[in-house]
């Protein structure tokens, strides 16, 4: 071979080579960067794992009552059937509110639970709420709960709406609804034994059974008091 065609071969060769190296470091490059995609892929994931757990952090709530939109310290159900997570393990009380003609009344009237019952306060006729006698609350100017016990205020409602409270606190617990308070509509729990500013007197705004009558007979009916 002569040496001219022998230097172009080489020549040739080594190009053709350092195409081939180049085209091998551009692939790995790209697995690279492919590699480097699935990393931000999987970043995502991480991403959408850690969205899921503040909603589920949104949706637990704790303590032994759940503020909500429509109360405060208490959760409201309403009629879709969705409530706020309450607090409580000591079983569920009812009391019914009703509009029967001129007359405005829960029943019971008086109720006794223990430490940690839930009692829910379930609309049976026209619009109403249960709303404790504390200070912070509409036209209210004495507290009749226990110190230090959370006040509650379902606001009104209606329809097939109802509210739960959990009672924690022992003492006596007077309550009313906003806009029938003027009428007498009123009414006591006792939580595990009588006691606090409720106790000895009736609210202002109507009468209630005696706290030793709601201990010693549990649950007293509005027809059975009025």
């Amino acid at each position: 071979m002569k040496r001219r065609t022998f230097l172009k071969a080489t020549s040739i060769s080594t190009v053709a080579g350092m195409t081939a190296l180049a085209g091998c470091s551009s692939g790995n490059n790209e697995n690279g960067n492919g590699s480097g995609a699935n990393g931000s892929g999987e970043g995502t994931n991480g991403g959408g794992t850690g969205t899921s757990g503040g909603a589920s952090t949104t949706q637990g709530s704790g303590g032994d009552t759940a503020m909500t939109s429509s109360g405060t310290n208490g959760s409201t159900t309403g009629a879709n059937g969705t409530a706020a997570t309450s607090g409580g393990g000591g079983g569920t009380e009812t009391v019914g509110m009703y509009t029967d003609g001129s007359t405005y009344y829960f029943d019971p009237i008086g109720l006794f639970v223990e430490p940690g019952t839930t009692v829910s306060f379930e609309i049976e006729s026209g619009a109403h709420s249960a709303t404790s006698y504390t200070t912070d609350n509409p036209s209210v100017s004495e507290r009749r709960i226990p110190e230090g016990a959370e006040s509650w205020d379902s606001g009104t409602i209606s329809g097939s709406d109802s509210y739960e409270y959990t009672f924690e606190t022992e003492g006596t617990y007077d309550y009313y609804c906003i806009p029938h308070k003027t009428l007498g509509m009123v009414g006591r729990v006792v939580c595990g034994s009588p006691g606090g500013p409720a106790e000895g007197s009736m609210p202002p705004d109507g009468d209630v059974p005696e706290s030793s009558a709601i201990v010693e007979q549990g649950s007293i009916a509005f027809s059975d008091f009025s």
